[in-house]
């Protein structure tokens, strides 16, 4: 199954329709072609009643392919960030508690593109990482088109004592360390993308 985030609502890309249909709740779509693909994404964006989506095909890896196909894809790449002491990195952006990320360079790799991200959003340097993570997938509208934006996500370490600085050109505000067990505050008031990522 693929979880795609459309703001606070979530589109399910799965080739089991029993299983999901006898346990959840949503709008339930049996594929068929592309052209009625893009018709339904257009009329989901404007069902604001309906939190979840799902669409049914036998091939899921197909199916993936087809819904990737209505949209632009755009590669993101952000960080985890634990420091020496467990606690972890987390920064308010435009008003929700958020990780580092952004998009990856033509001229970089996904991992590079994460330390960048983190360094330039937080101004901590000389992280390293240790673990590949999820991926999230998140839709929005830009300039007109329908932007698909993937972002792999990276558990780093950072061993330094620096103060962090938020990038305020990116509307960040605040940055905290912060305990697992005090994740509650956080949890309240996320995208949903990124509590898949504290979950995992």
């Amino acid at each position: 199954m693929y979880k795609v985030f459309f703001n606070d609502r979530i589109v399910l890309l799965t080739d089991d329709f029993i299983r999901n249909f006898q346990v959840r709740y949503g709008l339930f779509y049996k594929y068929r072609n592309v052209d009625d693909l893009k018709e339904l994404i257009d009329f989901y964006w404007n069902l604001k009643r309906i939190d979840t989506l799902f669409i049914f095909h036998h091939d899921l890896d197909e199916l993936q392919e087809r819904f990737k196909s209505c949209f632009q894809v755009v590669e993101a790449a952000g960080g985890l960030i634990r420091n020496l002491k467990d606690q972890y990195l987390i920064m308010k952006r435009r008003g929700k508690w958020d990780l580092p990320k952004g998009k990856v360079n033509v001229d970089e790799t996904i991992p590079e593109a994460a330390l960048r991200e983190v360094t330039e959003e937080c101004g901590i340097t000389g992280l390293e990482i240790t673990t590949r993570l999820i991926s999230t997938y998140h839709c929005y509208y830009f300039e007109e088109k329908s932007i698909l934006k993937r972002t792999s996500w990276f558990e780093m370490v950072y061993r330094g004592n620096e103060n962090p600085i938020p990038q305020r050109d990116e509307d960040i505000t605040e940055i905290r360390w912060i305990r697992k067990e005090d994740m509650g505050e956080i949890t309240r008031n996320t995208y949903l993308g990124i509590l898949d990522v504290l979950k995992y």
